[in-house]
């Protein structure tokens, strides 16, 4: 099928952080789950902070709701009138200079200081575990410059994607190409901060594939700039040092990103294959071939099923391309040619997926209900990936109180793909009694170390696009191998007291270990 479509983006959202669920009793009453060593922010301090930056305040609701994101486990404990870790206070700071100003602040005093602006993390990244200063930095909003000879764009890092993307396309016509499921939940410096994904990477790549440059405030309040010339041979790439590290070497104020003209045309198509194995061979055979449509999504048996109704026989894989003509019709017919031998489904199941590819609101009404419910990607070559589907599904499906773990590709490159599991499950109850916080809690810990060991033994990556955080940080030794170390010794390089997100990415804290009861 060809046709002409109009590639506007979805209304934007309200340009602020959504918060994940209701926290019971309420923001400002609610006390902290995880066991570790409070720093608090003396009167001094305090003082200090208010002198240096627009807005700190010590407001128990305020701190309460920003000292959280959307990390599923955190989101149980809600349920129970528990965030995960209180902050001391939150600074919002209006631009990059009090940004480092507060840092500043923080390094001299040996506070700990955790950045957030949209808080859509799934792991507990932007939770301050140790107190201190929450530093939220929504108000860095907007895009500096676009230069649409070179196809770039400077934009500041607190600005919401979905606000993004929608001025990117409606006053320069350009796109970035990148669309997250959390596009009306994320920041464009959190997709930077965590090494994120869109939708579309296999067109546009992933978000490492699209940063050119980067504003970062180190620990002592010092600001540099990273990028430069296009495929610059400067050293190493330094904007890569703080891609992906997750507010622990550095703080994110301003992005620079490769952009793209919007796109007029487009393909799609739905195809169906008997095994899992058959249909992740049929997108290698279109990588290989140079196809690379901006979507190419397999659906297992169990997810086919959920998500089209077309029965657990058949493992469902989504085709579009967007863009140039002349490209597409070229891509497709690679990616048609590749799929002539399976059984063609009506394109309205992509029309199906476009219309449910942002929905979140599932996870909120399963936890209230008492449900244990997570989702876990992981990266890894083509020649692993069904080896691993079938390894992790059953490791996961083992755990006493899973009800069903199921997988689709989500990301598809030239050496392999995403797997992105999906579990639920109720743990047992004493009666007629409903599941208790801890229960639930055991249940989710226990899925998860489960599944995570399975895939990294069957050759996986810790993560693919949601990070590391909080919750993964126990794996990472093991995933980096001797390059945790290299980590590490960037980490006491970079910011020696350690006050830069402590307790993420399974680095050494000064101010202690994280416990989760």
């Amino acid at each position: 099928m060809t046709e002409l479509v109009d590639a506007g983006p979805l209304p934007p959202g309200p340009g602020a952080p959504t918060p994940p669920i209701e926290i019971a009793g309420g923001a400002a009453a609610a006390t902290s789950r995880l066991q570790a060593q409070f720093v608090p922010v003396d009167d001094a301090l305090l003082g200090r902070l208010r002198g240096a930056c627009a807005q700190v305040t010590d407001d128990p609701a305020v701190v309460g709701e920003t000292s959280r994101d959307w990390w599923p486990l955190a989101m149980t404990w809600a349920t129970a009138g528990q965030v995960a870790a209180r902050a001391a206070v939150v600074a919002r700071p209006k631009d990059p200079d009090e940004v480092a100003a507060v840092v500043r602040l923080c390094h001299e005093a040996g506070v700990p200081v955790t950045a957030a602006a949209g808080r859509s993390g799934v792991l507990g990244g932007s939770v301050p575990v140790h107190g201190g200063v929450v530093l939220d930095l929504c108000d860095l909003v907007g895009i500096r410059s676009v230069d649409d000879t070179s196809l770039t764009v400077d934009v500041l890092a607190g600005t919401f994607g979905d606000r993004f993307e929608a001025e990117l396309r409606e006053t320069y016509g350009l796109t970035c190409g990148h669309w997250p499921q959390s596009m009306t939940l994320s920041t464009v410096g959190g997709w930077a901060a965590c090494r994120g994904a869109g939708q579309l990477s296999t067109r546009y790549g992933k978000i490492e594939d699209i940063v050119v440059g980067l504003d970062v405030v180190l620990a002592d309040g010092t600001q540099i700039t990273t990028g430069g010339a296009p495929r610059q041979a400067a050293g190493p790439d330094l904007t890569q040092v703080f891609v992906g590290s997750e507010g622990t070497l550095g703080i994110i104020t301003g992005v620079r990103l490769r952009v793209h003209p919007v796109p007029t045309y487009e393909r799609r198509g739905a195809w169906a294959f008997s095994s899992v194995a058959d249909g992740l061979d049929a997108c290698r055979r279109i990588l290989r071939r140079g196809g690379t449509p901006a979507v190419l999504r397999l659906y297992d048996g169990t997810e086919s099923d959920r998500n089209y109704h077309v029965g657990t026989d058949k493992v469902v894989v989504l085709a579009l391309d967007e863009g140039d003509p002349v490209v597409v019709d070229g891509c497709f017919a690679v990616v048609e040619d590749v799929m002539s031998g399976a059984e063609r489904l009506d394109d309205s199941l992509v029309d199906h997926w476009l219309a449910k590819r942002n929905d979140v609101a599932a996870l909120e009404a399963l936890i209230k209900m008492g449900a244990v419910v997570d989702t876990m990607e992981v990266s890894g070559p083509w020649a692993d990936l069904p080896g691993a589907y079938d390894a992790v599904v059953a490791a996961m499906s083992a755990v006493p109180g899973v009800i069903a773990a199921s997988a689709h590709c989500s990301h598809s490159y030239l050496t392999g793909g995403c797997l992105y599991f999906t579990f639920g499950g109720r743990p047992a109850a004493d009666g007629d009694d409903a599941p208790t916080v801890e229960q639930r809690e055991a249940l989710h810990r226990a899925v998860w170390e489960a599944g995570q060991r399975a895939a990294l033994a069957a050759g996986m990556s810790v993560s693919h696009h949601h990070g590391v955080g909080l919750h993964r940080g126990q794996y990472l030794p093991d995933a980096l191998g001797g390059g945790f170390a290299v980590l590490q010794a960037l980490k006491s390089a970079l910011d020696p007291t350690g006050i830069l997100n402590p307790g993420k990415l399974g680095l050494d804290s000064p101010f202690g270990p994280v416990v989760v009861p």
